[in-house]
This record gives structure tokens, sequence and C-alpha cells, in this order.
């Protein structure tokens, strides 16, 4: 089984993210966006992702639009050679998530739930989930990531995938050689 793994500088993509491209060049590794998505590459383990955050967050408590306060929100296509990671989809909600529950994750007509969750992390559960996921969110505008927070919140997260395609062939070429 292939491990599931969260990006070295994470934080500081969020970080970078948030606080724009000038931020993110002194203080990551971005090496470039590519419309909506960014690619970030570390050197020790090599390691390159492709990044967005959600263009559009709803969170609801029985059925009823709430205002929650919740950390960096992030979709992501990790590559790590050097623990054999190809395109292993990740998530992280900013908030813990339910034990016991799924995280959904639609594009188009392609849903794939992922069942690995670990804190406020998810990640498709296997090699072929992650190829579904990738061809899908080549194809579609949007992926629209379900969940629900440990508090009881039910979220929905919309991410762009303008740029998705240039941003995740960028980061496996850079890692996968």
């Amino acid at each position: 089984m292939i491990p599931k793994v969260t990006p070295i500088a994470t934080t500081l993509a969020a970080v970078a993210l948030i606080a724009g491209p000038a931020m993110a060049q002194e203080s990551t590794n971005l090496v470039e966006t590519s419309t909506d998505w960014s690619i970030f590459v570390e050197d020790d383990p090599t390691s390159c992702w492709g990044v967005a955050p959600p263009s559009e967050q709803v969170n609801t408590r029985s059925g009823e639009r709430v205002s929650v306060s919740r950390g960096d929100t992030l979709l992501m296509v990790s590559y790590i050679p050097s623990q054999n990671v190809k395109g292993q989809v990740s998530w992280t909600g900013g908030y813990p998530l339910a034990p016991g529950r799924s995280v959904t994750v639609t594009i188009g007509d392609t849903s794939v739930q992922m069942t690995t969750v670990e804190g406020e992390w998810a990640w498709a559960d296997t090699p072929e989930d992650d190829a579904r996921l990738i061809a899908a969110m080549k194809r579609g505008a949007n992926a629209v990531v379900s969940a629900r927070s440990s508090r009881g919140t039910d979220t929905r997260d919309t991410f762009s995938l303008m740029g998705f395609t240039a941003a995740v062939e960028e980061a496996a070429r850079r890692c996968d050689g």
C-alpha cells in the first residue's frame, strides 16, 4: 500500500496562497502558477505538488448556512518519488473531520469516496481512485469536496479546475523525470 503523505511545506504553501505570489516566492518553493492552481517543489526529500484553495465554501448545520472558523483548505495532487507517490490526491478542510465519516469528491458525474481520513486530512484510498480523480479533474470545470466536521458542520468546498492539467503535468514532470 502506498503511504498517505502530506506535503512537507503544506502550511507554508497555504500561507503563500493566501498572502500572494510575492511572499510565496520568498517563503516556499512556488515554481509556477497555472491560473487557479500552483506548483510547489521541495528538494529534501524531492516532492512536487499542484495545489489550489477553494473558490467557494459553504458550511451548514441542520440544513442552515452557518459561519464557522476554518483553517487552511486545500486540494492537492502530490508526487514524492522517494515514497513511490505518483499523483496522490488529498484534501485538507481546515478542521478536524468527523470520525468514521468519509469525504466525497465530485467532478461532473464522477464521484469518489475518500475513506482514508486522519485529523484534518483525507486521501483517495487507492492509486486507482487517484487516477480516476485526476482524469476527471482534467476533464472537469470544478471539483466539489463534501465532508462533515467533528462538530457536525457539513462543508462543501468548490475548487476551480482551471489550470489543473498544466499544474499536475508540470508537477509530475518535475518529480517523475
